[in-house]
């Protein structure tokens, strides 16, 4: 299976191609289990501008060029990529063009899974892609990786490879700009910072006054606060979307993105340009803070192409192998999920199921326009045949109440219950299509992509959230 990774950020746009192996690691008398085994990257990208048309237009035409390049570079056709994603980052999630963009490239590019701007997605793909994920595991600490584009600093908090908490902020490299050794522009938020910290700093001021560093020493004194977890108002100003919500305190920290290039210098000197922004300066207040130094640093694996390698690699999850799918339905995007929870009591569950559906629908279509979801029926009991029937009557009659009952029902499940379900839905001529899949969890606010039918017998499936964020 290949997977394609593309992350078009704040200052940069780079891309990989990497290969999946799947192998049914159960054995041969068990219900077959197909994991994705093996990871190769076939092809990683040099590291292009962003090209955008304006302050609030990305070049989508530019954009296209670059992965249309770089696909005849590695010697593959958009047809054979069957997942991955696409990744909007930073400041450039922002633009108004930038869903248009996405849902473009996913569409035109592949069969992209995943199509996202959200900050605490990319935190959680960076966190991965730097090898913090990996590191939590191994040594049972608290990590936050902190991946700093030209944008933003999105905060992702592990242990033991569970996700404690997410935090995004305006902190990035591009925020002020110079040109001929003179401030070019400075960014709103970063604006909204020097009027309250009474910084002076205009645009046309020599590159050398010292309120620069006033700028970045204050940007990394903030992110050591908010590691802390020990916000204070002086900080809200850069704080994008919701305060830290982890409980734990951090042990180990780790960076990536393009200012972790400046601290680690990972990429030979001929893959990065050298841009006229606050970059160098950023790395410098990062490693010489001192509340940062309170924490113990881990060196990451991958620098700034830590968000594209998460996108291309690490996304992607695999069905079980006993489902029930109508392939001519797949793939599907960007589908709500509504956990129903049975709580162990399928007699209770079905008592209340009616009423949890017509919650799903005043959730995710309120105008009644047909938006479908996908129903996550979660701790089942043990369940014999009788059980399953009755569950699949239950389920024809309540989905056939939805303001558009002839779209799919789309059912999602931690057990092995999937293919007979969907196979029992079908004997009792259920009317609509029928998506069935286990051996995934997802749970309130997720969505899901799920793609085509695998050889295998399976499907790649994406879970995430799905957010644009504003500046």
């Amino acid at each position: 299976m290949i997977s394609a990774g593309i992350d078009i950020g704040t200052s940069t746009t780079k891309l990989i191609i990497s290969r999946f192996s799947l192998m049914n690691v159960a054995g041969t008398t068990h219900v077959p289990r197909i994991e994705i085994v093996d990871k190769e990257i076939l092809y990683k990208s040099p590291i292009f501008r962003t090209p955008l048309i304006d302050f609030t237009t990305i070049d989508v035409a530019g954009i296209e060029k670059i992965v249309r390049a770089q696909y005849a570079e590695a010697g593959i056709d958009a047809s054979q990529i069957e997942t991955g994603a696409v990744i909007i980052t930073g400041e450039t999630a922002t633009k108004h063009n930038a869903s248009e963009m996405l849902h473009y490239l996913s569409n035109e590019a592949g069969d992209f899974l995943v199509a996202t701007a959200g900050p605490d997605l990319e935190g959680i793909i960076a966190a991965k892609g730097s090898g913090a994920f990996d590191l939590s595991n191994r040594t049972r600490k608290v990590i936050a990786n902190i991946d700093i584009g030209g944008g933003t600093a999105n905060i992702a908090v592990y242990k033991d490879q569970k996700l404690l908490g997410t935090c995004t902020m305006h902190i990035g490299g591009r925020l002020i700009e110079f040109n001929d050794q003179r401030v070019a522009s400075i960014a709103p938020s970063i604006g909204r910072l020097i009027a309250e910290q009474s910084i002076p700093l205009e645009i046309g001021d020599s590159i050398h006054t010292p309120s620069i560093r006033r700028v970045t020493d204050f940007m990394a004194e903030s992110l050591g606060r908010i590691l802390k977890n020990d916000v204070r108002r002086e900080d809200e100003v850069l704080i994008i979307g919701h305060q830290p919500n982890w409980q734990e305190e951090i042990d180990t920290i780790m960076f990536s993105g393009g200012i972790s290039e400046c601290m680690y210098n990972h990429e030979s000197a001929s893959h990065l340009a050298q841009y006229d922004d606050i970059g160098t300066q950023l790395a410098s207040s990062l490693q010489q803070a001192s509340l940062l130094q309170a924490f113990s640093w881990a060196e990451p694996v991958e620098t700034v192409r830590a968000t594209v390698l998460g996108a291309g690699t690490q996304t992607t999850e695999i069905s079980g192998a006993t489902i029930q799918v109508a392939p001519h339905e797949l793939p599907l995007k960007n589908i709500p999920v509504y956990n129903y929870d049975f709580q162990e009591d399928l007699a209770r569950g079905l008592a209340n199921f009616e009423a949890a559906i017509q919650t799903a629908i005043e959730m995710f279509d309120a105008t009644r326009e047909g938006q479908n979801f996908a129903l996550y029926l979660s701790n089942l009991p043990y369940m014999g045949f009788r059980d399953i029937q009755q569950l699949a009557r239950t389920i024809m009659q309540v989905m056939s109440q939805r303001p558009k009952p002839g779209e799919p029902i789309i059912l999602v499940l931690q057990t092995d219950h999937a293919k007979v379900l969907g196979q029992t839905l079908l004997a009792m001529n259920v009317q609509q299509s029928v998506i069935c899949i286990d051996q995934i969890s997802v749970d309130h606010g997720d969505y899901m992509d799920i793609g085509k039918i695998l050889d295998a017998g399976v499907v790649p499936v994406v879970v995430k959230t799905l957010t644009f964020h504003s500046s």
